[in-house]
């Protein structure tokens, strides 16, 4: 009876063991998925050159970052989920007409903490630094609606390495070269060229987030600024969300600080104090929806800076997890009675 009883003990132990592997091996299949499981946010989007911006882009133009361990001695590849603009999800404007440029770089001048240009804050083409790699324009082609184009392969010796993080960092530049409709598509960054593979440690970020909400009351829209040290507050800008509810910022310290957000075709503003315990780790900001009428088809720029004008990356996969509000509970000791 002790050895049966022994042996069921381990059996659950191992059967616990397996699970817990598994739910992490879920959660690490779609860090590398942009937007992520945990943003909640169904495409990133960029109009042609020809649109408007009250349609919720203000530059037409995107720039991302992808970053892969030193230690990480494969080829990897880069995947682009319905590049073509003419389909399922693109967001028409008359008739389909767009053409989107999609280039891939790697090389020194990638790196945005060494060449801040990179970043693709400032207008014009100095978010081009670096070798390009690999590029291709996509028109309305229906072989690539609501399928993968493949980049790649890539050897992560091409990419621009930072000391910092101990990874090499490749470009993604995605513009919108004609046209005036809206383009929608997400990435994955894969170890191989058929199927979405993580690579481990690798994760993707930008400094200006242009993405679509989704059309549900009950969704919300998540992303994740992480917060380096010395940042004393930061300062959010939104563009074009057209009243659509409200922006909510949480941490382990915040529970729902509400952010000032923007009306159709203009930008807002508005400050978040950096506590000590946030720093290291990633903030939350929350869109939600308003209810009663539905906004249809919102698209959204939001771009974060610290006290010293420079931008924050939001990172697909958050720094140092989702950040969960800690309340705190304060203990009054209570006299005894005489």
């Amino acid at each position: 009876m002790t050895n049966f009883a022994g042996l069921m003990k381990l059996g659950k132990n191992i059967l616990l063991t397996l699970v817990l592997l598994c739910s992490a091996a879920s959660v690490n299949l779609f860090s590398q998925a942009v937007p992520s499981k945990d943003e909640n946010i169904p495409f990133l989007v960029t109009f042609g050159k020809q649109g408007e911006t009250s349609w919720g882009d203000d530059d037409f133009y995107q720039v991302w970052f992808f970053s892969i361990p030193r230690d990480f001695k494969q080829q990897f590849y880069i995947r682009v989920f319905d590049p073509d603009c003419g389909g399922e999800h693109d967001e028409i404007q008359g008739e389909f007409n767009t053409r989107t440029l999609f280039s891939v770089y790697g090389g020194k001048g990638v790196d945005p903490d060494q060449n801040e240009e990179s970043k693709g804050l400032l207008n014009g083409l100095n978010y081009k630094g670096g070798t390009m790699l690999a590029s291709r324009v996509f028109g309305t082609e229906a072989r690539y609606d609501n399928k993968y184009f493949t980049f790649g392969p890539f050897n992560p010796t091409a990419g621009d390495y930072n000391k910092k993080w101990n990874v090499y960092m490749f470009k993604l530049v995605i513009e919108g070269i004609s046209g005036d409709d809206g383009n929608l598509y997400r990435f994955f960054m894969s170890r191989d060229p058929n199927n979405n593979i993580p690579v481990e440690g690798g994760n993707a970020f930008t400094y200006e987030y242009t993405f679509r909400m989704w059309n549900d009351f009950r969704s919300v829209a998540h992303i994740y600024p992480y917060v380096d040290t010395g940042v004393v507050f930061v300062k959010q800008r939104n563009f074009d969300w057209d009243d659509d509810g409200s922006i909510l910022v949480v941490s382990r310290y915040k529970q729902g600080l509400v952010g000032i957000h923007s009306g159709q075709n203009d930008w807002k503003e508005s400050r978040v104090g950096i506590e000590p315990a946030e720093i290291g780790g990633s903030l939350d900001f929350q869109f939600h929806k308003k209810q009663g009428e539905l906004v249809k088809n919102n698209n959204v720029v939001i771009t974060i800076e610290n006290q010293y004008g420079e931008a924050l990356p939001f990172y697909s996969s958050p720094i140092g997890g989702v950040p969960v509000y800690q309340a705190k509970i304060s203990v009054t000791r209570v006299p005894k009675p005489k």
